[in-house]
């Protein structure tokens, strides 16, 4: 479980400490299982959702629960759920972009990274059906009536090079303070 820790995007490792301790915290897409990992270390309960969960195999934590679930399907699987945080990173399926804030309980967090547009430059993803258009997190979070926390739309050059796009949102208002960090 270590080193899935390990792996965490910074972005997230920064402010999963801000999501409500209470509650349950979402991995949507969560491949292997990193985020999920780090989750759980921070103390919270996880439900950590793909199409594919044999990946999770190698998590032994009774904090994660691992769903297999199709998200890209007529039906959003995840309807009426309520989460005290929802994290998501390298996964974009618009048709149910919106439902994510509608998720989150007052207080709760969403954390959201991944691709955007200018990416092809550097490789895949490239359809723009996976890339996030300019601003498209801070438009859902001013559509949704979420308070953005910290926003990037950005080139990186770890752990490969790309153009990311990230955003850390509250629905309402945070529960306690966001503890100062410098750095990445």
């Amino acid at each position: 479980m270590h080193d899935a820790i390990a792996e965490a995007s910074p972005w997230v490792r920064r402010f999963a400490s801000v999501i409500p301790p209470e509650g349950v915290v979402l991995d949507l897409a969560c491949g292997a299982g990193r985020h999920s990992a780090l989750l759980a270390s921070l103390g919270h309960t996880v439900v950590a959702v793909d199409r594919d969960i044999s990946a999770l195999g190698s998590l032994k934590d009774d904090s994660i629960q691992a769903q297999a679930l199709d998200l890209e399907g007529s039906d959003w699987p995840l309807l009426g759920k309520q989460y005290s945080g929802i994290v998501v990173t390298n996964y974009l399926y618009r048709p149910f972009l919106d439902e994510l804030p509608k998720m989150l309980c007052e207080g709760g967090v969403l954390i959201y990274e991944t691709f955007a547009d200018g990416n092809a430059e550097f490789g895949k993803p490239s359809n723009p059906n996976f890339l996030l258009k300019p601003g498209e997190l801070l438009a859902l979070a001013e559509r949704s009536g979420l308070k953005v926390i910290a926003y990037e739309d950005i080139y990186l050059d770890q752990p490969k090079p790309a153009m990311v796009q990230r955003i850390c949102a509250v629905k309402g208002h945070l529960k306690g303070c966001i503890p100062l960090q410098f750095g990445g």
